[in-house]
């Protein structure tokens, strides 16, 4: 469709631009503009917004001084097509095409909000996540006198002085760095747009690694405990639709959420992150005051879309829920009378009335092509009359795993459809259901309005640019709803149902320091000097482990020490890459140590090899039998194997077996964790591993109890790490 006729479609209640302030706006220059744009952030994570728990003091401090959205929606829960929304002025169905929805057209986005800016005057800046599919060609630079695209992949990056930083900080130091260098006589408007709280989708370690946090948000919220999703009643989820259960919501679920430990660890990183962001504002606030500029700047805070985190027993965004549509929006106008500060606003808003606003501000005429309205007159407490009372709501993006529909919102109801899944449709009565639990879509009594709905559902449609193309491919289920194995969700096991963890390449998929760590003859290569401080590791990054069977092949130079770590916990507390837990040990030199049970910076010695133990619910391990033990040639490749069953842990080394234990310490077990390798201090060494396979064994395997194996009166404890006294003897478990 013409864009001169998508410029005649406006959501209801326009008003013109030009409607007279009640403000006080004497500022002969126009006012700077800063925008802070955060990722996966729905309105529940901030303090203003009620979070019981997540410290924003700067944000919230915004909202004192500024007005809050109550009702701030984006009209497509989707990274990129949100973005490209702010930055074009149009929804995503007005500039993408029925064929190809999700990539802008040129035209559309040939002016962007900051061209007309810099027209008016405006020096502009942007900083930090693009991510908006432009035509062939297009260069994001031209639209801006300062950009730098800032991503993730990873967060940490590296500095020229070898440290670490992350791109939150970066982003706003970048920041600082343009309003330090700004011209006083011209007016500003700059985009800080964070990646943060999005997840390291491909790194699936929890916490450090999926939600990797800015140094300045370190050790907040530990010893918190998180509140479990609002909406995690298992019936909620299976009251969905197959087409929504089998998504990739429910897919990055299994990534993030499924297990009490993953979520509490999960939600303290992101906490962090929201922290780390909040910490950064309160940093380029400081300099704004100190610049002079704090009085005539305005300062906004939104996200791109809102975020599931455990609710309804979904991730990630997409659908047409609460969770996923509705976001935060703070607007600080320093000129905005005190009495009118500090307010809390019900009118709807929708981040395509952003680049409105912004124009609005700027004293530069609103293009009529723009399909949102300028926020202004709400910000100054005098919503028009005639403001929209509903909203329009789309998703189309990678229609061949997510779900595609479009629908309506206002204050009494929502109604979405699902058009590519027989048109399934739902209503909600978001007065008298706020969490969306019944559908009325199928009640006679609510009929007419599913009609009325429907209708201008259809209408709305019409005038945005028309029904999509049909799908052209077939829709492809991400997950069953309840798999079996929930590490094994993303990945295709081989007839042998084993998953290849290592390419033989490269290290794509694991993450550790590269100083220690290369491949280097088909296999991963662990080398130290001798002048090791602290254990290194190398951490699998594709998802946590619960039961399985690893195998792997394995060769250590002499005087070697190293191990395979397993159901393991990051600690960045430590060090980035370091990981505690239990641990197969991989040792040249001692055949008692090699291929025994340890357990890093915990319970220690678990098993030597050779032994057979039961680990009392005290955590005192019992030798209750033995198996001999043998010596594997260093320099030479060997098959280790790790079985884990539940509690029940074995190893073996080619075939042999060399520790067998059954954990009954219900405080000090784990039973989830990450995946990793070490690199030991000692003796100069190296460690190779090559042929990295693991079996995902099904999560619900029943635990061995305490009343099946019992400690026998005879049974010794195993012998502690450490220098004992020459007078020491192992405690006898019937003498205790």
């Amino acid at each position: 469709m013409p864009l001169s006729r998508i410029a005649l479609v406006l959501l209801v209640g326009f008003f013109t631009a030009g409607r007279a302030m009640a403000v006080n706006e004497s500022s002969k220059q126009p006012p700077n503009i800063v925008f802070f744009f955060a990722d996966d952030q729905t309105t529940s994570t901030l303090g203003c917004y009620g979070n019981p728990i997540v410290q924003t003091p700067n944000i919230d401090s915004m909202a004192r001084r500024g007005v809050r959205f109550e009702n701030m929606f984006v009209s497509q829960a989707i990274c990129w097509v949100s973005r490209t929304t702010i930055l074009s002025g149009l929804v995503g169905r007005s500039y993408g095409t029925a064929r190809s929805p999700e990539d802008a057209r040129a035209d559309a986005v040939q002016t962007l909000y900051s061209d007309i800016l810099r027209q008016n005057g405006y020096r502009t800046g942007y900083f930090g996540k693009w991510h908006a599919k432009m035509p062939q060609g297009y260069k994001q630079q031209d639209h801006f006198d300062e950009f730098e695209a800032i991503g993730r992949n990873p967060y940490y990056k590296r500095q020229p002085d070898g440290s670490l930083r992350h791109e939150t900080d970066l982003i706003v130091d970048r920041g600082i760095e343009f309003i330090q260098n700004h011209p006083k006589d011209k007016p500003f408007a700059l985009n800080m747009w964070f990646n943060a709280c999005h997840a390291e989708d491909g790194d699936r370690r929890p916490g450090i690694g999926h939600f990797p946090w800015p140094e300045s948000a370190n050790g907040m919220y530990e010893d918190v405990a998180i509140y479990p999703p609002p909406l995690n009643d298992p019936a909620i989820f299976e009251a969905l639709p197959e087409f929504l259960k089998t998504t990739i919501n429910r897919e990055r679920f299994f990534w993030r959420w499924n297990t009490d430990a993953k979520y509490q660890t999960n939600m303290r990183a992101y906490f962090r992150m929201v922290s780390g962001i909040d910490n950064a504002i309160g940093r380029f606030i400081d300099e704004l005051q100190k610049a002079g500029l704090a009085d005539n700047t305005i300062i906004v805070y939104s996200a791109d879309n809102g975020y599931y985190m455990g609710n309804r027993g979904l991730a990630g965004k997409w659908s047409h829920y609460e969770e996923a549509l509705r976001v935060p929006l703070i607007i600080m106008d320093p000129r905005v009378p005190k009495s009118e500060q500090g307010k809390v606003t019900d009118a709807l808003a929708l981040n395509v009335d952003l680049p409105a606003t912004f124009l609005d501000w700027s004293g530069a005429s609103i293009p009529q092509r723009y399909q949102g309205h300028s926020l202004r007159a709400v910000v100054n407490g005098n919503t028009p009359d005639d403001w929209r009372k509903e909203t329009f709501h789309e998703h189309f993006a990678v229609r061949n795993r997510i779900p595609a529909f479009e629908g309506l919102r206002n204050q009494q109801f929502k109604y979405v459809r699902y058009f590519d899944h027989g048109n399934h449709e739902f209503l909600h009565d978001l007065q008298n259901d706020p969490s969306e639990l019944i559908n009325l879509a199928g009640d006679p009594k609510y009929a007419q309005t599913l009609a009325e709905m429907r209708q201008r559902t259809t209408q709305q449609v019409a005038e945005y640019g028309g029904p999509l193309d049909p799908l052209n491919a077939k829709f492809s289920a991400s997950t069953p709803p309840h798999p079996v194995a929930s590490a094994a969700v993303t990945v295709s096991p081989g007839k042998d149902g084993f998953v290849n963890l290592f390419n033989g390449k490269n290290l794509n998929g694991w993450e550790g320091d590269p100083k220690y760590w290369s491949v280097k003859d088909g296999a991963i290569t662990g080398v130290t000097d001798g002048s090791l401080k602290m254990n290194r590791f190398l951490t699998w990054k594709g998802s946590t482990i619960q039961n399985f069977d690893l195998r792997v092949k394995v060769k250590v130079s002499a005087g070697g020490n190293s191990g395979l770590q397993y159901r393991g916990t990051s600690r960045p507390d430590i060090g980035l890459d370091v990981v505690t837990g239990y641990q197969c040990d991989v040792v040249a030199d001692n055949p008692n140590y090699n291929g025994m049970l340890y357990e890093e910076r915990g319970r220690r010695i678990l098993s030597h090899t050779g032994e057979k133990v039961i680990v009392a619910p005290n955590g005192q391990p019992w030798i209750v039998g033995h198996f001999p033990v043998k010596e594997f040639e260093p320099d030479q490749w060997h098959d280790f194997r790790v079985l884990v069953q539940g509690n029940h842990h074995q190893h073996w080394i080619d075939g042999h077996p060399t520790a067998d234990l059954i954990d009954l310490d219900a405080a000090g077990r784990s039973l989830e964790g990450v995946l990793a390798v070490q690199v030991h201090v000692g003796p100069a060494m190296q460690i190779q591993y090559k042929d990295f396979m693991i079996k995902h064994l099904p999560d619900e395997l029943p635990l061995k109890t305490a009343e099946q194996h019992q400690i026998p009166a005879d049974a010794v404890g195993v012998r502690p790490q450490g220098r004992l006294p020459k007078d020491w003897k192992p405690p006898v478990y019937g003498q205790q």
